[in-house]
């Protein structure tokens, strides 16, 4: 088949990455296919990259796709990065054609949703409890924190701290690098949630005795306020694991969701499927599978 591929750039630079562009076309100009490449920038991630690619079912099994990935991953290899990840649904088409191409399988990821809907009424004792109006309990020693939008100035020390939590995350063999916070990248990440139109929602634990916060989890709604949100990341500190907090910090979530935006009806997380402690949380709260997805790293 022929086919011509235009690269571009996006304009949209990302707070901690950029993304470079291809597109595959008919001569007659009609789009077969497209590849993003998003370059990461930050220091502990600078030997990454993440291709996102799909062309048109009506035109797979025709060369587009793997023109599309050779031209991302050699503009990366000249870019100096070592690792390209990619992800596809697991058993789909997309698993099939990174697989015979030389990817490996690094991290597999279950994804849940939690339907939010008036004929859901929780079947467990903790889905009930985040969809009343009391609010999630806490262990001896810690209470329960908000906030909409970037974090408040009060906050912000603390809850960049915070954010180490997520150093440990499991990434499975994706060698996804060391994510470096500072209070400038806390803000730029929310405000870059805000420019899309959408509402990000903290939670957060603290601890009285220290005033610390030990633990977040954020939520992100829609711009117009319905449909499904969606989960970012939720971490709790090492030293103050095994104590619910991440369970009452998710319910927390769920509990603001239903009493504030009903238009919202429900909630997805994406969580590794070896993380079993945050998928005995989100069963317990009432989520419920949707698929299984696999992210893929070819070394450049």
């Amino acid at each position: 088949m022929t086919f011509r591929l235009t690269a571009l750039a996006d304009p949209a630079a990302g707070p901690s990455s950029h993304r470079l562009a291809w597109l595959a076309s008919a001569p007659d100009g009609t789009p077969l296919g497209s590849a993003f490449l998003r370059l990461f920038d930050s220091p502990g991630q600078a030997h990454l990259c993440e291709l996102a690619l799909d062309v048109h079912p009506a035109e797979r099994r025709r060369g587009a796709g793997s023109a599309l990935l050779e031209a991302a991953a050699t503009t990366a290899r000249e870019d100096g990065r070592r690792t390209l990840l990619a992800q596809a649904v697991e058993g789909s088409p997309g698993d099939a054609f990174l697989c015979a191409r030389g990817f490996e399988r690094a991290l597999v990821l279950e994804y849940a949703r939690l339907d939010l809907t008036p004929a859901d009424t929780g079947t467990t004792a903790d889905a009930t409890e985040a969809g009343g109006m009391a609010g999630p309990r806490l262990p001896p020693g810690y209470r329960l924190v908000s906030w909409l939008g970037s974090c408040p100035e009060e906050w912000l020390s603390a809850f960049t701290r915070a954010r180490t939590a997520m150093d440990d995350m499991p990434m499975g063999d994706t060698d996804f690098g060391v994510v470096a916070w500072d209070e400038a990248r806390v803000l730029a990440a929310a405000r870059a949630v805000a420019d899309r139109g959408e509402l990000l929602h903290t939670a957060a634990v603290l601890e009285t005795a220290t005033g610390d916060l030990v633990g977040f989890s954020e939520l992100v709604l829609p711009a117009d306020r319905s449909g499904d949100g969606q989960h970012y990341g939720t971490a709790v500190q090492p030293a103050h694991r095994r104590r619910g907090l991440a369970r009452a910090m998710k319910a927390e979530a769920i509990r603001w969701v239903r009493a504030e935006h009903p238009g919202i009806t429900g909630l997805r997380t994406d969580t590794a499927d070896h993380n079993t402690g945050m998928l005995a949380v989100n069963h317990a709260l009432g989520y419920r599978s949707t698929h299984r997805s696999v992210e893929f790293r070819l070394p450049l």
